[in-house]
């Protein structure tokens, strides 16, 4: 996937003091970034937005 997907998501606090934030992505949005569950996502904030990669297998190897 190289192009990029833009829409706007609420964010839910998981109500467990971690400070975590948990969002829903449509089933559209992962079909078009070609993950599914259990895929890793990198999170970067660029340009006041955020922004989601997926992490390849090869990618998270030391």
């Amino acid at each position: 996937m190289n192009e990029s997907v833009r829409t706007t998501l609420k964010c839910q606090e998981p109500g467990d003091g971690t400070g975590d934030v948990i969002t829903d992505l449509p089933d559209d949005i992962l079909e078009r970034m070609g993950l599914k569950i259990g895929d890793s996502l990198s999170i970067q904030l660029i340009g006041g937005s955020i922004v989601l990669k997926p992490i390849s297998d090869a990618d998270a190897q030391p």
